[in-house]
């Protein structure tokens, strides 16, 4: 076998044991079936997409707040505080 040294190398894997509810479960499996890929890999696609729209939701909550911070117009302010108490506590 020939090494081409453009050729990534694999990250090292955990094993780590996750338990699913049933029904979460079959809809993981029904994704990889239509998907032709592992249950495997559904479960670690969606989780690196949780983990990256966590990620973004927190960069947009400290824009918000250093857009209040900087904000003079009180109308602005106004709507800047509901949207951050709507991140926060949810609608």
């Amino acid at each position: 076998m020939v090494y081409c040294g453009f050729m990534s190398i694999a990250e090292k894997t955990v094993r780590q044991s996750v338990s699913l509810p049933a029904q979460l479960a079959r809809r993981v499996k029904s994704l990889a079936r239509t998907n032709s890929t592992s249950a495997n890999r559904v479960i670690i696609d969606l989780i690196e997409s949780g983990i990256e729209a966590r990620e973004q939701e927190k960069k947009r909550f400290f824009e918000l707040a250093d857009r209040l911070a900087r904000s003079s117009d009180a109308n602005e302010q106004a709507q800047i505080k509901q949207d951050l108490a709507r991140m926060t506590f949810g609608e």
